[in-house]
């Protein structure tokens, strides 16, 4: 796969039973070879890369070949985890988000309306609002979805239907719509041996700036304080961000409950019912 897409023949690969895999060329060169066995997925995660290539912020592995089943990518030689590059990181970030969107739930050019985060269903459906699209597109599809599987109860569904109708005294200042890796957990962010880090599998559209901060935050990122003062002295953030995190970890909390069960359906509600509180 990897020698038609990049037109140059492979010489080994790394077995293994999953998706992606390591494979190498005739020059010595690693490439790593993902499957998307979902239609359109490698459409819009090819999409997404290049999105965010292109605003020269955050560096992504470059896209050497793709179908719409397969893409192969450049292998990104990993590193420890450094306060310096995590600084610089968080210059980077704030970069990628101030290249801005067209509007909220942009979709990639060339990407689908119907795309993906992870292996969830995420649809990118143009808003003007972040707090009325955020409820509708973000946060309610994944509680409606959470409650088919039996993941949530119906009558815990109505606390997410609380947190959104609040949403406009809860979200903060209003913002120009931000380019967003939009699956920002820390298994998407690569420690280069160079020392600058790489984003991959981008659930990319566009939206506000601090749900990819707070999906860092979420789900851990090594030297976390210093991506935010990095973060913070290339674009400040509206006062009150902390007390909007939970809001922003809704979306990634409720995607996880849709996908993996009731454990981070409990972490949403609790975020749900903090917010409430404030």
């Amino acid at each position: 796969m990897a020698s038609r897409l990049t037109g140059r023949p492979a010489t080994g690969a790394r077995t293994g039973s999953g998706s992606p895999a390591e494979v190498t060329l005739d020059d010595g060169a690693r490439v790593m070879v993902k499957r998307g066995d979902t239609p359109g997925a490698i459409r819009a995660e090819v999409a997404g890369l290049r999105w965010l290539a292109a605003a020269d912020a955050v560096r992504v592995p470059a896209v050497l070949g793709h179908d719409e089943r397969w893409m192969v990518t450049e292998r990104v030689p990993t590193g420890r985890p450094d306060p310096t590059a995590a600084l610089r990181f968080g210059r980077s970030l704030a970069a990628l988000h101030a290249a801005g969107a067209p509007h909220l739930g942009a979709a990639p050019p060339d990407g689908p309306e119907d795309a993906f985060i992870g292996l969830a269903p995420m649809r990118n459906t143009p808003g003007t609002n972040w707090p009325s699209w955020y409820a509708e597109h973000r946060v309610l599809p994944y509680v409606r979805g959470a409650v088919d599987r039996g993941t949530l109860r119906p009558d815990e569904a109505a606390v997410f239907e609380q947190v959104c109708a609040r949403l406009p005294d809860l979200a903060g200042p209003a913002e120009p719509p931000a380019r967003l890796h939009g699956d920002l957990w820390n298994g998407n962010v690569l420690w280069g041996a160079d020392g600058e880090v790489r984003l991959i599998d981008p659930a990319a559209h566009g939206g506000h700036r601090e749900t990819d901060l707070a999906m860092l935050q979420l789900f851990g990122c090594p030297h976390l304080d210093r991506v935010l003062a990095g973060y913070e002295e290339a674009a400040p953030l509206a006062p009150g961000r902390q007390d909007r995190v939970g809001v922003h970890q809704l979306f990634p909390l409720l995607v996880h409950a849709v996908l993996f069960g009731r454990g981070y359906a409990e972490q949403a509600l609790t975020a749900a019912r903090d917010a409430l509180a404030v």
